[in-house]
């Protein structure tokens, strides 16, 4: 009988699922909407069905959940005052969990998910020191030093998101102004194009989308297509993120620093200007010692993974 995780990625709108075995291979999967009536017991009920529905069409030994979540707390398996779900104050998911199945429930954010599945399935396999940033609709990040994935005495260490790039810049999400997420986002390269609309008169498509509408898929597209103002968005992008990087650097000294998300695709698009800055604005001593890379979890199960890979990497330690 073949040893199975089971991943969970908790979005706003989403619950994505997964069934997955040691080797990184996905037997199945499935989603189930996030905001169901009832509240979280409701939902809670709901998900544990399906995991169990799609365990009963596989002759598995289950032997863990790994969850990643807004807010997540590694330490506590809670999900504490998440913005973007339904449900308010600190929600103990995994001890909810456990009351469906008899094995470890596994809990952390979605970004230290992502740095667990990459050096699990990814390109971080035998790397000890290597950070992922998650470019979402916020941006996230997940450190690992010596092997070991940086939780932080509360369990939210790693918000580089939140560290401050422009003292009087944008208005972010958590009330303060000029966090990086605000530029280095798939909102915050929106925002960008249309600060550019207003700054620069270059033909662009993208001039004809209302902001409501303007999504950084359609962004990275236009780019693709040479559209000049979608590659200045993504130069000004990179510009931030690699001074940002280059600060990281200096705190962590890491071998490799991994991108993921939807802006990834983009590729040298983004890649470029933010190596370039990077290097250009990094000290000395690190120079030509830190990869730059795109994330190798590309495919549209990577949440998923990273998720479940929480729970192999729980046993490995405790091996």
């Amino acid at each position: 009988m073949k040893d199975v995780s089971v991943g969970i990625d908790i979005g706003g709108t989403f619950t994505k699922i997964g069934i997955v075995d040691r080797q990184g291979n996905t037997l199945v999967d499935d989603s189930i909407s996030t905001q169901i009536e009832g509240g979280f017991p409701a939902y809670i009920k709901y998900l544990s069905e399906k995991v169990k529905a799609m365990l009963s069409d596989f002759d598995v030994q289950l032997v863990g959940i790994g969850v990643g979540a807004p807010n997540g707390n590694y330490y506590s398996g809670t999900i504490e005052h998440a913005p973007n779900l339904k449900w308010h104050g600190v929600i103990h998911f995994s001890k909810a969990m456990q009351e469906y199945f008899d094995v470890p429930v596994i809990l952390t954010n979605d970004a230290n998910a992502a740095a667990i599945g990459e050096m699990v399935y990814g390109g971080a396999k035998g790397m000890k020191d290597f950070i992922v940033f998650t470019l979402g609709t916020g941006l996230g990040s997940g450190i690992v030093a010596n092997g070991q994935l940086i939780y932080g005495h509360d369990g939210f260490a790693g918000e580089i998101g939140h560290t401050i790039v422009n003292p009087n810049g944008r208005v972010c999400g958590c009330g303060r102004k000029g966090c990086l997420e605000t530029y280095v986002s798939a909102t915050g390269i929106t925002r960008t194009v249309y600060k550019l609309i207003a700054d620069y008169m270059v033909d662009s498509e993208l001039r004809g989308v209302s902001f409501n509408d303007l999504t950084a898929k359609m962004i990275t597209e236009a780019a693709i297509r040479k559209d000049p103002l979608a590659i200045k968005a993504f130069e000004y992008t990179g510009e931030i993120l690699g001074r940002k990087l280059a600060d990281t650097v200096a705190h962590f000294s890491p071998e490799a620093i991994f991108l993921f998300g939807g802006l990834v695709k983009a590729g040298e698009y983004l890649l470029k200007p933010t190596k370039y800055q990077m290097d250009a604005n990094m000290l000395s001593v690190y120079k030509n010692k830190v990869k730059l890379l795109p994330s190798a979890l590309t495919d549209t199960n990577a949440a998923v993974m990273g998720a479940s890979s929480l729970v192999w990497k729980e046993i490995e330690d405790k091996n």
